[in-house]
């Protein structure tokens, strides 16, 4: 496993809107804001979709209000793409290492 299957995507960026990562277990103080700050974004992205669909149903919109809404999703988007994309990789990582442990627990040949 190399050191890029250890590090988690974390939900801000860095300067000049770089990504960052934490190398870790997932345990610590990082981690839990990571996975706080995640949920806050899922949440707000969840109420975005509510008010989106309460403009559209309501077909009296401005063009301004449609161009605002469209930023806003594509924000809102964007940010539970990164999430996803965090999320993913770490499942990935979860997957490989349950399938070398149960490779392990075979009679020898890798096959359990």
């Amino acid at each position: 496993m190399s050191l890029a299957d250890d590090l988690r995507l974390l939900p801000w960026t860095g300067e000049e809107g770089k990504p960052c990562y934490l190398a870790g277990d997932g345990t610590g103080f990082l981690s839990r804001l990571a996975d706080n700050i995640e949920a806050t974004q899922l949440g707000l992205a969840d109420d975005l979709i509510e008010e989106a669909q309460e403009v559209l149903e309501g077909r009296s919109w401005t063009p301004g209000e449609l161009h605002l809404l469209a930023v806003q999703l594509t924000e809102a988007l964007t940010t539970v793409h990164r999430i996803a994309v965090s999320r993913g990789a770490r499942v990935h990582v979860l997957a490989c290492e349950d399938v070398d442990a149960i490779g392990g627990q075979g009679d020898g040949d890798g096959m359990a």
